[in-house]
């Protein structure tokens, strides 16, 4: 998709599937199930979408997926699917990973971030061998310092080796990464969660990460039970989905297996989303 003078395209990982009852918080299932219907593990259908920023001299990519690294049991437990993975779906682009100049993470969360590494004749190494890979630095502190509640999500496998090689940039609250491609802090999910600001001519777009992974999480609401900060995830989403439709940003769901972009357009004083 050509926005403005960048081209910006989902690459993506395949699909997983998450505990719908986690995924929605407190939202009765008997509102979520309408548009997610559950398998009969109670799990939900989810995107690994990742996307592709090119700028014409630098390409960034915005998350990785759950990666190369899986075992069977994790790929059981997750349902991973997928006919290609997202070093695939690069080629597809015509971009291998050497052409690679910037990762950033939303978080350090295994959906988010397996990709980052994979296993080369037997030695974990890092995937985008010239990247540098941008984290937030409270991010990258709870990641190595997990708790019982975060530990299962935080895999040291996904973001170490980056630190051993020297591709790590840690960056501490909204900052500039090229011209047009700023991260936001967007805490909530995680203590040092961000979004992703894409913004070219006359057009801005936001990748939210967990901030609102899928068009059902539109409204305010709507979170997650893994969500660690409820409601300063909620104050988030009121501020930047205020913005994004009176500036009318284009959407783009990491999560949404139907809909990864989109427009909320005000209809009757109502926030409507428009996929695209």
């Amino acid at each position: 998709m050509k926005f403005g003078q960048f081209l910006i395209r989902i690459v993506s990982d395949g699909n997983f599937w998450l505990d719908g009852g986690a995924m929605f918080g407190v939202v009765p299932k008997v509102l979520w199930n309408k548009l997610n219907p559950a398998d009969d593990q109670n799990r939900i259908k989810l995107a690994l979408n990742c996307l592709l920023i090119d700028t014409g001299n630098k390409k960034v990519l915005i998350d990785t997926g759950v990666g190369e690294k899986l075992s069977e049991k994790f790929k059981g437990i997750y349902r991973v699917e997928r006919d290609n993975g997202l070093l695939s779906s690069l080629r597809s682009a015509g971009v291998e990973p050497e052409d690679i100049d910037f990762v950033i993470n939303t978080h350090l969360h295994f959906d988010h971030c397996g990709g980052n590494t994979r296993v080369i004749d037997k030695k974990l190494t890092t995937t985008f061998p010239r990247a540098k890979y941008v984290i937030q630095k409270k991010e990258w502190f709870d990641a190595t310092h997990p708790n019982e509640r975060t530990r299962a999500s935080y895999l040291p496998e996904n973001f170490i080796p980056i630190e051993e090689r020297g591709q790590l940039i840690l960056v501490e609250g909204d900052t500039e990464i090229l011209p047009g491609i700023n991260v936001i802090l967007t805490n909530g999910h995680t203590a040092g969660h961000q979004s992703v600001l894409i913004q070219s001519e006359d057009r801005t777009a936001i990748y939210f990460g967990d901030l609102v992974p899928t068009t059902s999480h539109l409204k305010i609401p709507y979170i997650m039970g893994y969500d660690l900060f409820p409601l300063d995830i909620i104050e988030k989403k009121k501020e930047v989905l205020e913005k994004a439709m009176k500036q009318q940003w284009l959407l783009i769901f990491e999560h949404d297996p139907k809909n990864p972009f989109g427009y909320l357009k005000e209809v009757e004083r109502k926030p409507v989303f428009q996929p695209i």
